[in-house]
């Protein structure tokens, strides 16, 4: 094992991932395949025990199967963001663009259709961590001058320290995905970012492989989150067949 990737098997060892799928055997391959990755691993095997646990567990990623009994995972999902922020991958067999298109609107940080690489599943997963620990990091640094880790751009305000974001002094509650697209957009106002240069932000340079549109349904739930607040709010505009860009 070379050194990045022993510091990088280090860093992951002991990082929870919960499964709720109600496929048993694809609980257990996945299962193997990550405790053999150093994750921790718990399954559910339908939507309520997930739920359930994942709001206890406090896990580092949930991966949620959207056909389950009980409780299906968008509904699973709309329930876990009421009150968490947890990274969660959609492993689903549906590979509709509506299905795609709602499960980022609620707030999925990744979609991966059936049938699925457990080697994708477990690259997707390292992205997630990799992005939690930049924030964790960033948090926990102390810095005198804290006007270096906030950004104040018109009515926007950022806090990267506690992974906060404000419009007018209200906050809005924001995943890693979205917080990482804002802070993109509003540390250059005038400036058009495309697609690639926004998934790029948001997931690093392994964002380069992902499919870009997913910006575009992060972009809407980001702007109907604010708009809660604020009707009128338009200060980030679409540039069709370009990208998006932010106007103070």
């Amino acid at each position: 094992m070379g050194g990045s990737s022993l510091v990088f098997f280090i860093l992951i060892m002991g990082k929870k991932i919960f499964l709720v799928d109600d496929d048993e055997n694809i609980l257990k391959s996945v299962s193997i395949s990550l405790e053999s990755e150093g994750f921790s691993v718990k399954t559910f095997t339908d939507g309520e025990k997930g739920l359930k646990g994942i709001l206890e567990g406090s896990p580092d990623i949930a991966v949620l199967d959207i056909k389950m009994p009980r409780l299906n995972g968008i509904d699973l999902l709309k329930k876990i963001r009421n009150s968490s922020n947890v990274p969660v991958i959609f492993l689903t067999s549906k590979d509709t663009e509506i299905d795609e298109l709602l499960g980022f609107k609620l707030g999925a940080d990744d979609y991966i259709t059936k049938p699925f690489s457990q080697k994708v599943l477990i690259e997707r997963i390292r992205v997630l961590i990799k992005r939690q620990e930049f924030f964790s990091k960033n948090k926990d640094a102390k810095n005198e001058n804290s006007k270096t880790n906030s950004v104040i751009k018109g009515n926007f305000s950022l806090d990267k320290d506690k992974h906060m974001c404000k419009w007018k002094n209200k906050a809005i509650n924001l995943t890693v995905t979205e917080f990482l697209i804002i802070q993109s957009l509003i540390e250059n106002p005038g400036v058009v970012k495309s697609r690639e240069q926004l998934m790029i932000a948001a997931f690093g340079e392994e964002g380069k492989n992902e499919d870009d549109r997913a910006i575009d349904h992060h972009l809407k739930r980001i702007r109907k989150k604010i708009k809660i607040n604020d009707k009128k709010f338009n200060e980030i505009s679409t540039i069709y067949g370009v990208g998006y860009k932010f106007s103070e």
